[in-house]
């Protein structure tokens, strides 16, 4: 039983040093070197095995060196020549900083003085193995243990084989959004599972039948196991996030994922295979000549990760920016900052695992600088995949009809609260590592302030989750602001006009967000401890010294509210003020921006407006003229213009249109030179200028094919007989050249 405690302990530091980069290995004894003696010190808690102070003590030794040796921190012996009853000399504190910095140089100059004791390791590992009980009989335990690997790895690759055609049909996504590509490589990941732990049980069995007695050759093959596993965790999980070869499963749209998974690959095999060294020949040989390789591998690790995250300091910007439909200038720091921040947690966690070696209880430091790498790493993976998850399952709702500005809102609220979840569940667990260790914090004192903590961090979190509704929920109702660039003059204008609702809520916006954002902003305030009395009492005598002195803007505002309290005009409809006249474009709390048809925007104060005439509301009759010739068949004319405005009627393009076809009213004038004839329709406002144009154009064309001659300007002089007509010519006095003034 303590031979599988010890292996235990061991595995847990194997892949606590495999995630943090972890300097030489933690044994229940702490040893700390002090500065004024060169003795080295070993505190010891009291239960720690014969044999692990045995193997402490001999490692501490080395070079004849003597060892000071302390239970549970008791105070080291007084120093010669002061008096055992004599007070004890004031000490200079130590700032925690300046203690972890000392701790960190002693477990690295410890690491590197046992470097060149590797060259013990080969002799060491021999006498080990020499002693092994399995192989005395038969095959030796060398071969017995690669036996019993041949076997698992044959097993896991029969298996993978077998199952190879099942697969591949749910490998193939069901289309290019997220729920699909998440699925296939869902099962990809259930394979790769299935295929390790087939392997891992075949190893088993054959440990338990060929390696029966616990020596080196059966703990070797429970570290290999141990190694195998950590080193396959990786590729899995590479294989499910970046779907090397397979980019159309690929979960994580990471750039050069390729490379990045390469990389994962040899980290995830390389530090294993390392670490199983390590470990294998502490069980043969102690943890003296091994805490070299310890300090090597740590070493190699922290520059390999601190590397790897600065190359892929642009990929992952472009990942966090990806991530965002509209990316804000925080999100564009987070993006900047993320690799280098990643690099110097690398160099972070390996310092930790340095100084832990020389620190009371440094085997917590090292388990929470472990667990430190998993959050920061899995916490942004999870985020960012629930809410890639719920926009797909939003996005595939809104293609199915389902895009209620009700039900979009609470989406946008759900996705921002599980993202927000997910980031405050990894702050608290980073908080809870370290508090007490950075901070001092007892179990009491942490429960206490994380209790006033998380209440502020609820109500943050909550105000935050309300301003994403509120925002998506006014974002889904305002219109998407008009084309301002000149279009088609003949093509078909948008028929759809936004509704009341749409044209008041532009302004609501601003007004409740800042209402939201600024409840949260006082309540926050008010949790903190900060007395809001005076605030509010400013802000009012603020308020109203503002309004007093600002009548005119309080009259735009007042004059707004009725408009559109009245709903005289709405975003889109055509207005004409009296002195100015356009398309309404933008409302605000104090005034509107019309867009005339020439392109000039004019932004016009509500207090302004005295009248307002709005062109676009309900229907439009719109009326015009025609002039025939006198000799023209009024009644065949008449026919002929309601014949087309049938045909208008009942063409796709203009007739839904229409609200009253065209038709001719009668006639409206008789002139010298011509029957004026007046046609009017009804159809609708924003379509009244395209329907007439098109009117025209038929009734000129009707009127011609049925021979209905239209009027002309031209002057016919008619003689009554010949001799009048000539005497009255004779009669017309030649014209006088003109003579030019005299000067």
């Amino acid at each position: 039983m303590l031979a599988m405690r010890s292996w235990l302990r061991a595995m847990a530091f194997c892949g606590a040093a495999l995630l943090a980069g972890a300097a030489p290995g933690q044994t229940p004894a702490v040893p700390q070197q002090p500065k004024a003696d060169s003795s080295p010190v070993l505190t010891l808690r009291g239960d720690e095995s014969p044999e692990t102070v045995r193997k402490l003590v001999d490692a501490l030794s080395a070079g004849g060196r003597k060892v000071e040796i302390r239970v549970g921190g008791a105070a080291p012996p007084t120093a010669s020549g002061q008096a055992s009853g004599a007070a004890p000399q004031p000490a200079e504190a130590e700032t925690p900083v300046e203690a972890f910095w000392d701790h960190f140089v002693d477990g690295l100059s410890h690491g590197l003085r046992a470097v060149p004791r590797l060259a013990e390791l080969p002799d060491a590992w021999r006498g080990a193995w020499a002693q092994n009980r399995n192989g005395t009989a038969g095959f030796t335990a060398l071969w017995r243990l690669i036996l019993c690997a041949a076997v698992a790895l044959a097993a896991a690759a029969l298996f993978r084989f077998a199952s190879a055609g099942w697969f591949a049909r749910r490998l193939r996504p069901a289309g290019s959004e997220f729920t699909p590509r998440l699925i296939a490589s869902s099962w990809g990941m259930l394979q790769d599972l299935l295929t390790l732990g087939c392997g891992l049980a075949v190893l088993h069995a054959a440990r338990t039948l060929w390696l029966p007695q616990l020596d080196l050759a059966a703990t070797t093959l429970r570290v290999i196991a141990n190694g195998a596993t950590i080193a396959a965790g990786h590729l899995i999980l590479g294989r499910f996030l970046l779907a090397p070869g397979a980019p159309e499963r690929r979960v994580m749209p990471l750039p050069r994922a390729d490379r990045h998974f390469k990389l994962l690959a040899f980290y995830g095999i390389a530090s294993p295979f390392l670490l199983t060294v390590t470990v294998s020949g502490q069980y043969a040989v102690g943890p003296a000549p091994v805490t070299g390789l310890f300090t090597l591998v740590g070493i190699a690790q922290m520059v390999f990760k601190a590397w790897w995250f600065i190359d892929a300091r642009t990929d992952l910007a472009v990942l966090i920016l990806g991530s965002a439909h509209e990316p804000g200038p925080g999100r564009r720091v987070i993006a900047a900052v993320t690799g280098w921040l990643y690099a110097a947690l690398a160099v972070a966690i390996w310092m930790v695992g340095n100084a832990a070696a020389m620190m009371e209880g440094g085997g917590r430091w090292a388990e929470a600088a472990a667990l430190t790498q998993f959050i920061i790493v899995l916490a942004p993976i999870l985020a960012v995949g629930i809410t890639s998850l719920m926009a797909c399952r939003q996005a595939h709702a809104a293609a199915m009809g389902e895009a209620a500005p009700l039900s979009l809102a609470i989406g946008h609220a759900l996705r921002a609260a599980a993202g927000g979840a997910v980031w405050a569940g990894g702050f608290y667990l980073l908080a809870r590592l370290w508090a007490g260790f950075l901070f001092g914090v007892s179990s009491e004192q942490f429960a206490m302030l994380m209790r006033q903590a998380g209440g502020v961090a609820v109500l943050a979190f909550g105000g935050w989750v309300t301003i994403v509704f509120l925002r998506s929920f006014f974002d889904a109702y305002t219109p998407r602001p008009a084309a301002s660039m000149p279009g088609d003059e003949d093509a078909v204008a948008d028929d759809h006009t936004p509704s009341r609702l749409a044209t008041v809520l532009p302004v609501l916006r601003g007004v409740v967000l800042g209402a939201a954002i600024g409840l949260t902003v006082l309540v926050l305030l008010s949790r903190l401890g900060v007395d809001i009395g005076p605030l509010l009492a400013g802000f009012g005598i603020l308020g109203l010294a503002f309004s007093f002195g600002s009548q005119a803007l309080v009259r735009d505002i007042v004059s707004g509210f009725f408009f559109m309290l009245e709903d005289a005009f709405r975003v889109g409809e055509y207005v004409d003020t009296g002195r100015l006249k356009g398309t309404v474009e933008k409302i605000s709390l104090r005034s509107m921006q019309l867009r005339h048809q020439s392109g000039q925007v004019h932004t016009v104060p509500f207090g302004q407006v005295q009248s307002l005439t709005n062109a676009s509301r309900d229907w439009a009759t719109v009326k015009f003229n025609v002039r025939l010739d006198h000799s023209a068949d009024i009644e065949k004319a008449r026919k002929t213009i309601k014949k087309i405005g049938l045909a208008l009627l009942e063409d796709p393009e203009f007739g839904p249109h229409f609200i009253a076809p065209l038709k001719m009213q009668g006639v409206a004038d008789i002139t010298d030179s011509a029957i004026v004839i007046r046609l009017k329709f009804t159809g609708k406002p924003n379509q009244a200028s395209m329907l007439q144009r098109e009117a025209l154009k038929r009734v000129y064309r009707g009127l011609v094919e049925a021979q209905v001659p239209f009027a002309s300007n031209a002057v016919t002089v008619k003689e009554g007989s010949g001799k009048g007509a000539a005497a009255a010519i004779a009669a017309v006095p030649p014209p006088t050249p003109l003579v030019p003034a005299a000067e």
